[in-house]
């Protein structure tokens, strides 16, 4: 018994050694398994710079106002969260750059704040803007209620230097038997977000889960298609048979497409009908981001799969353009936070493209962000190309 027992250990030990050997024979794998994770934490600590853009704000003041006209006063009641970049008396074009993206925020002075405040009563001021993510609708909130407390803050030092009453040199005769109320907040802000979709986190990270799974599927399935077909010799049934290298590509780009459509449909169906996400835009619209989506990232695994020498470092691969996806693509942090240098990995990526896209096509009803749909389709298109290329050189190869 102790015999078959060493025995069961030799052999147990050989199949540990070819498995080991194996591995340390292919240092593609080694190096991608250490490296690869190292290098994506190694620019994300480099790349991230762990600061939120101001926003983009738009003041729109009352006609023949003798308030300051001069942005700078205006960002001062906000330091660093708001950066004005117009100052006006035109609300209704100050409303359509809101709604157009072109500014954040619109903060907008009522016509009779003067006379309010020397009646006693207290003044209401709008701010408007136009956000489907929760996070920065968040911080909307909080530079909605910095710039308030900096208002209330200066009128009530303006008041206090006039003996705890609203100053008579700012608003004329002294006002007296002021509510405690106004006393304590001169003004208040209106706050009013003009997205057609309430910023959830659900609505906001459906269409980034989708088009991250779509990616991930695409990639999977296809990194190890033409892997396997190297190493079983089927490479050689394709030299002699009656096919091309486009029709062998275009049949894999057919194949793979259908089952990672199949999939994202299913996903896409729960999401929209069991979660409730939105499709502002229409399902065409949407369906036709997902397959551009879904044509670059099957470039991606074919890419990876004509490049591989391993099934591991087939594999291998696929989870590093995952864990880059993650990172870069803005599905946790915003593109706009890394320097500039990592946001080219970021534009590399198809999904960071297609999560912009579904997300501004669902919440949205519109895509404004054209660039990126073309980008999408010029990744696949050059992705395409290079892996024509490779399978024509390794068909010769095989002759």
């Amino acid at each position: 018994m102790l015999h078959d027992a060493w025995r069961s250990l030799v052999r147990t030990t050989s199949f540990m050694g070819k498995e080991l050997r194996e591995v340390w024979r292919r240092p593609g794998v080694l190096a991608s398994m250490v490296l690869g994770p190292f290098l994506i934490m190694l620019l994300f600590g480099l790349g991230y710079t762990g600061a939120r853009a101001a926003f983009r704000t738009a003041v729109v003041l009352p006609a023949d106002t003798t308030l300051p006209q001069d942005a700078d006063f205006y960002e001062g009641l906000a330091p660093g969260r708001i950066d004005v970049v117009n100052v006006t008396q035109d609300e209704s074009a100050a409303e359509r750059d809101l709604r157009a993206q072109r500014v954040d925020l619109m903060v907008v002075v009522p016509q009779d704040a003067v006379n309010e405040l020397r009646n006693g009563k207290q003044t209401e001021f709008l701010v408007a803007w136009n956000e489907v993510d929760p996070v920065n609708d968040g911080l909307a909130h909080l530079a909605v209620s910095s710039m308030t407390a900096e208002i209330n803050a200066a009128i009530i030092r303006s008041a206090a230097a006039e003996g705890i009453d609203i100053a008579e040199g700012q608003l004329g005769p002294r006002v007296t038997n002021i509510s405690p109320d106004v006393i304590a907040k001169p003004t208040q802000a209106v706050t009013q977000n003009v997205s057609q979709t309430e910023p959830s986190y659900v609505n906001f990270f459906g269409p980034a889960v989708l088009a991250l799974v779509l990616q991930h599927l695409a990639v999977t399935l296809t990194a190890l298609s033409m892997v396997r077909e190297r190493l079983s010799g089927q490479i050689d049934l394709f030299r002699v048979a009656p096919v091309n290298s486009m029709e062998v590509l275009v049949g894999k780009y057919l194949a793979y497409a259908l089952l990672s459509l199949l999939i994202a449909g299913v996903v896409g169906a729960l999401m929209i009908f069991g979660l409730g996400v939105p499709v502002l835009g229409g399902y065409a619209a949407a369906l036709g981001v997902v397959l551009l989506l879904a044509f670059a990232s099957l470039g991606v695994g074919l890419l990876i799969s004509l490049v591989a020498d391993s099934e591991r470092q087939a594999v291998q691969l696929s989870m590093l353009v995952l864990l880059a996806s993650v990172f870069f693509s803005g599905f946790v942090l915003p593109v706009e936070d890394f320097i500039g240098p990592v946001q080219y990995i970021s534009y590399a990526l198809p999904v960071t493209h297609g999560i912009a896209t579904l997300q501004e096509t669902m919440l949205r009803g519109t895509v404004s962000s054209w660039p990126m749909l073309v980008a999408l389709a010029g990744i696949g298109l050059a992705l395409f190309a290079i892996s024509l290329v490779r399978l024509r050189l390794i068909l010769r190869g095989a002759r």
